[in-house]
């Protein structure tokens, strides 16, 4: 019966009852589009770091990150192609990429800069590491005296695409060794500490360099991040004489300093956000019932007793949440799709270089506490608000203007 009478008294005061709906729905949206720009700001970091530089891990020997060694390359993986094929067969893992760092000096003839070598299988690196942001000719690929500069390296040393680069390294015997280069790309990757330094080459030239077979580390793809659990556990079963590590272990200042900060600031903004949905929600529900004063005064008249009409009351309060929250969301949705389909140009980040384009990335799971949330608010709202009406004595709440 409260439920019907409720109805009917939403009905009839129609605009109030439209006012709390798109107060509640406007709230909800809001929290709605905010958390799902969140989650883009996130993932763009996310992506950055996997499809730039680490992949989702990366495989070294024990122990080999935790020290500093005076011949690092004592301990490298002395038989690639045997833990390659190994690390292939384990459920999540789509790609796997063989690598090794080295220091060297480039000189063009009348420059010499020194800088961070990688020697890498451009081929396949070439599929999955797409947002190096390949600014000036193409990609590290098949090329074979290929040779791809960040571009601080470039820059300082004047290069142009063909131009000739000879690449100087220690083997790994103690001698010095050399070999010429072609220009053929300058990449960014917005890390300033990254791009004035670090060259890319292909793998076997990286290793003729410096005279060896081995290589420093593998790095590996996933058919997404949430499989690293999958992955480590097998790892851990069949592959113990290596160690894993995950990207953002890997990349620790850039990317998990950065988002722990952002995932901060976001908490601290969201918290802001839902003070002031609540107020809102609670100052137009607290209007609305405040105007009914004579109305609550007459049921109360007509014999309805205090508890039956704060059981009306919060019924309605409860309905208004509820259809509130179901428009904000379809709003949330809506604007996602069209005002905001074509995604949002942000200045650069902590520790990137460049703008980044932010799409916002609606969840789920979210969408179903945004939703309890603002029903909440409105129930909470209603009840807080409908104790105080309903505890006047009805002479009053008749008198009431």
């Amino acid at each position: 019966m409260n439920l019907i009478f409720a109805l009917r008294n939403l009905l009839r005061h129609r605009r109030r009852t439209l006012a709390v709906v798109f107060t509640v729905a406007f709230g909800v949206g809001a929290l709605f589009i905010f958390h799902g720009f969140n989650t883009g700001v996130m993932n763009q970091y996310r992506d950055n770091t996997v499809r730039s530089r680490y992949g989702h891990a990366q495989v070294n020997s024990i122990g080999y990150r935790d020290q500093v060694f005076e011949k690092p390359w004592e301990h490298w993986i002395e038989d690639p192609d045997a833990l390659v094929a190994e690390l292939k067969t384990l459920d999540g893992v789509e790609q796997v990429f063989p690598r090794m760092n080295f220091f060297a000096l480039l000189t063009n003839g009348e420059i010499t800069v020194s800088g961070r070598g990688q020697g890498v299988d451009g081929k396949e690196e070439s599929k999955f590491f797409n947002t190096l942001n390949v600014e000036i000719g193409e990609n590290l690929n098949t090329q074979v005296e290929g040779v791809l500069l960040g571009k601080g390296l470039a820059t300082a040393l004047k290069a142009k695409i063909g131009d000739r680069v000879t690449v100087m390294a220690n083997t790994v015997h103690g001698s010095i060794n050399a070999l010429d280069f072609e220009v053929i790309g300058v990449f960014h990757t917005g890390s300033k500490d990254f791009d004035d330094v670090v060259f890319r080459v292909q793998l076997p030239l990286a290793q003729e360099l410096l005279d060896t077979h081995a290589v420093e580390a593998v790095s590996l793809a996933f058919s997404k991040v949430e499989d690293w659990d999958r992955v480590n556990h097998q790892f851990g079963e069949r592959l113990k004489e290596y160690e894993i590590t995950p990207f953002e272990v890997l990349d620790k200042i850039y990317y998990k300093h950065s988002v722990d900060w952002l995932q901060s600031q976001f908490g601290i903004i969201q918290s802001i956000i839902l003070v002031i949905v609540f107020l809102g929600i609670f100052n137009s529900i607290s209007t609305s019932i405040f105007e009914r004063k004579q109305e609550i005064g007459t049921l109360r008249a007509n014999g309805e007793g205090r508890w039956d009409v704060f059981k009306l009351l919060c019924v309605e309060g409860g309905i208004l949440g509820l259809i509130g929250a179901l428009v904000g969301l379809g709003i949330g949705v809506l604007v996602t799709h069209t005002l905001l389909g074509g995604g949002i140009f942000m200045p650069p980040a902590p520790g990137i270089t460049r703008q980044f384009h932010v799409f916002i990335e609606l969840q789920a799971s979210f969408a179903l506490y945004a939703f309890t949330l603002g029903a909440g608010c409105a129930l909470l709202s209603t009840a807080i608000a409908s104790l105080k009406v309903v505890r006047m004595d009805i002479a009053s709440a008749l008198r009431s203007v």
